[in-house]
């Protein structure tokens, strides 16, 4: 799916939501240390009250912070800081212990509802001394009137962060487990605090404690104060609406039976903002998944950048070309991709050159060596020193004197030497470290709305070619078929690639109609295509004078289509004719 949507400016939200959902981001708090002289005016009091950074309880409690959290990451320093400023701190279960065990006074919660955690701990903050302590609005007199009346203290901070469901499924927790792990009354805390936010700071990450303490510490203008709160009760809203769509995404998958879910959200957390989009004018950024079909952290968009300029949007869209299409090839057989505006112009397998990746890498550039230039190229195995080297000095073909310059490598991992070897290539190289996807399903957007739809996870393995001519293909042309196969998947409709066993000779993409698909790819591959073979990603709607024919008079051997036109018998017979072998698919493998 695309990385962004259209129209996010350089002030962008850290998020994105797809019909409903959003995620996690750092905030960085701006601070005031001089606070301006107190305005009059009954408006104007109204709101510092609302503001003030501390509220007694009308019952003369002291201000209160409630900390209950699964991640004790930085908790007790939260606590601490908290109490320093004459906070009294409750808490729930573990987390008050941890606290307790560094000095720390703390409540628990059952202290101010006079009422026992209960249910294993289902029930513990759901009660009205805690709600109404969270919601409550101190310029409200009725509201005032009601916690006084009931006894009920202000809770002025919530730091609450929610069950690890995510991680329990993403281990391997069988229902049971996974359901228990679904928090109730963590979100119930922080939509409240959230809501309330004029009166109530809510903390739903970590690296949220320290710029608190230092915001109250500051003492900041009603105006800033509000600005920061509202930016907490974003994250904070952003943060449970994360969670209920992993849960939902869970639960679907338990009971979806494969059909398309009728309610849809995918949570995305920013991953960086990019320089621009497609073309300069467009500000963009690319977005982490996280929802738990990608748990496994694995693709372009995971990838670990190890040198180099700073990635761009085409760069992602080129990456994700180049690695998705390496990918398809089996680890047993070391294979290089090289891909320009996401269309694979060069492709070897170690297989088809003696069993040498570097011999294969050339081959790749071979096949289009001025399309190659300022390419992507992509590795299914490790890049090693030897490799890296090759990819250093290696010469155009074109001219074999101008070393080849590329945007980006990328491959599944690299040897220390290899790495340290291909950094000094050029300072700009984007060097990126990614683990193959397991293809599940993609996402795409279009005016008012998005199409969904499994990946496209065929390969030669999967399918039955099928011969319907009286010429059989030999051995090694029925393996150069699988793999003209396996990269004609990945190039641009119509999409035509002629090959030889373990190397691209040449591809055709784009193009409106087939036959100009063939022209382009057997003019690349030359006085190669005698003795090739071809495949194409959809039938033949002609065969006489046209694809099939052009073809076989240009000295292809064997060809492979899915088959299904009412004209497929033409394209047997022409096939006959010459000599040539047609195999069918009875798949088809368009590309938009």
């Amino acid at each position: 799916p695309p990385l962004a949507p259209a129209g996010l400016g350089p002030k962008q939200s850290p998020t994105v939501t797809m019909a409903t959902s959003a995620v996690r981001a750092t905030i960085a708090m701006s601070r005031v240390s001089v606070r301006p002289a107190p305005r009059t005016g009954k408006k104007h009091v109204a709101r510092d009250v609302r503001q003030r950074a501390k509220s007694e309880s009308p019952n003369g409690a002291k201000p209160r912070a409630l900390i209950s959290v699964s991640d004790k990451t930085g908790m007790t320093d939260l606590a601490e800081g908290l109490s320093a400023l004459g906070y009294d701190v409750v808490s729930t279960g573990g987390s008050a212990k941890a606290i307790s065990d560094v000095g720390v006074e703390v409540t628990t919660v059952d202290q101010i509802t006079s009422f026992p955690e209960m249910l294993d701990g289902r029930v513990k903050t759901l009660h009205p001394a805690v709600h109404g302590g969270i919601l409550a609005r101190r310029d409200l007199e009725t509201h005032v009137e009601a916690v006084k009346k009931h006894d009920i203290g202000y809770i002025d901070v919530v730091a609450v962060n929610l069950y690890p469901f995510r991680e329990t499924v993403a281990a391997g927790g069988d229902f049971a487990k996974c359901v228990e792990n679904i928090d109730i009354g963590g979100p119930a805390m922080i939509r409240a605090a959230a809501k309330n936010h004029p009166f109530v700071y809510v903390l739903v990450d970590s690296a949220d404690y320290k710029p608190l303490i230092e915001h109250i510490k500051s003492e900041p203008s009603p105006e800033d104060d509000l600005k920061f709160r509202k930016r907490l009760a974003w994250k904070a809203y952003q943060h449970c609406a994360s969670y209920d769509t992993v849960v939902s995404e869970y639960l679907w998958s338990e009971i979806g039976e494969g059909q398309p879910a009728p309610e849809l959200c995918v949570p995305m957390s920013l991953h960086e903002t990019l320089r621009y989009g497609e073309n300069p004018h467009q500000p963009a950024a690319v977005y982490s998944d996280d929802s738990l079909a990608e748990a496994a952290g694995m693709g372009v968009g995971r990838a670990k950048q190890h040198h180099g300029k700073e990635m761009s949007y085409n760069n992602y869209l080129d990456a994700e070309a180049a690695f998705s299409c390496v990918c398809d090839f089996p680890t047993s057989d070391p294979t290089c991709v090289i891909v320009k505006h996401t269309n694979p112009c060069g492709a070897a397998s170690a297989s088809g050159s003696d069993g040498d990746i570097l011999e294969a890498y050339r081959q790749a550039v071979r096949a289009d060596p001025i399309s190659a230039f300022g390419g992507i190229v992509a590795f299914n195995c490790e890049l090693t020193e030897e490799m890296a080297k090759e990819l250093r000095e290696f010469r155009s073909p074109t001219d074999d004197e101008t070393r080849m310059f590329y945007e980006i490598v990328i491959a599944p991992s690299y040897t220390e030497k290899g790495l340290e070897v291909l950094k000094g290539k050029s300072k700009n190289l984007r060097i990126l470290e990614a683990n193959p996807r397991t293809p599940s399903s993609t996402l795409r957007q279009v005016g008012g709305g998005w199409l969904q739809q499994s990946s496209d996870s065929l390969v030669p393995e999967d399918i039955h070619f099928e011969v319907v001519t009286d010429t059989h293909p030999t051995h090694e042309q029925y393996e150069a078929l699988k793999f003209a196969w396996r990269v004609v998947k990945h190039v641009k409709s119509n999409a035509i690639t002629v090959a030889t066993q373990g190397r691209l000779l040449g591809m055709g993409s784009g193009q409106p109609n087939r036959v100009n698909s063939v022209r382009i790819a057997l003019e690349k591959a030359g006085d190669e295509a005698e003795g090739s073979v071809l495949a194409s990603d959809a039938f033949f709607p002609f065969a006489w004078g046209d694809s099939v024919e052009k073809a076989c008079q240009a000295g292809v051997k064997a060809i492979a289509h899915p088959g299904g036109s009412m004209r497929d018998q033409d394209a047997i017979d022409c096939c006959n004719k010459y000599g040539v072998a047609l195999l069918t698919t009875g798949h088809r493998h368009f590309r938009h």
